[in-house]
C-alpha cells in the first residue's frame, strides 16, 4: 500500500491551440508519501514531478501527436535519518485518432532515463515503455482517459544486457483518470 498525497497539479499554458494547431503547456506536480512503496517501510518521501507537454493536431479534429519532457527530482529520508536523492529524466511520444466523436484511441512510447542525486549525478540505468491510450469524453465535463504501458527494453548499469530495467522502474504502468468538471 502507498500512502501518501500529490498535491494539485499547477499547469501553466505557454502556448494555446487556436490559429495554431500547437499546444504547449507546463505541468509541476509535487507529491509526499509516507511509507516506501517498494518494502513498505516508513519514510519521508518528496518529490516534484516537472512536465513540458507539446501537441499538434495533424488532421483536425482527428490525428493528434502528443510529446512531453519529464523531470522528476525525488528525495527520500529513511527511519536512520539518511537522505538518499534521486532523479527521473524521459522523453514520450504519442499519436492518437479519434475513431467517432468524444473517443479517441491511440499509442504512447516512452524513454525514462534513472539517476542517484537531484541533478543527474550517477546514471543507473533506462527503461522504454509502449502501451495504447484511451480518452472518452462522457458529457459535458466529464471525461475518462486510460493509458497501459509496459517495459519494452531496459538497462541496469552492473546488469546482464538485454534483461528489463525491474531496479529502477516498473515492469508495467497504468493510469485512469476520470474527471468532473464544476
Amino acid at each position: 500500500m502507498r500512502r501518501g498525497s500529490a498535491c494539485r497539479i499547477c499547469r501553466l499554458v505557454i502556448l494555446e491551440r487556436g490559429p495554431s494547431p500547437f499546444a504547449v503547456t507546463a505541468s509541476f506536480e509535487p507529491e509526499f508519501h509516507s511509507l516506501d512503496e517498494t518494502s513498505g517501510a516508513r519514510v519521508n518521501n518528496y518529490g516534484l514531478e516537472t512536465r513540458l507537454e507539446a501537441d499538434a493536431e495533424l488532421i483536425k479534429n482527428r490525428l493528434y501527436f502528443g510529446s512531453n519532457l519529464l523531470y522528476e527530482p525525488e528525495t527520500t529520508r529513511d527511519n536512520l535519518g539518511a537522505w538518499d536523492n534521486e532523479s527521473t529524466w524521459g522523453i514520450s511520444s504519442a499519436l492518437a485518432y479519434q475513431i467517432v466523436p468524444g473517443v479517441v484511441v491511440g499509442a504512447d512510447l516512452w524513454y525514462l532515463q534513472h539517476y542517484e542525486g537531484v541533478g543527474f549525478n550517477t546514471f543507473t540505468g533506462d527503461a522504454v515503455f509502449l502501451g495504447p491510450t484511451f480518452y472518452w469524453h462522457i458529457a459535458h465535463h466529464v471525461l475518462m482517459s486510460a493509458a497501459w504501458e509496459t517495459q519494452i527494453a531496459g538497462h541496469e548499469v552492473g546488469a546482464t544486457p538485454g534483461n528489463l530495467n525491474l531496479t529502477d522502474f516498473s515492469h508495467a504502468r497504468a493510469r485512469l483518470l476520470f474527471e468532473f468538471e464544476f
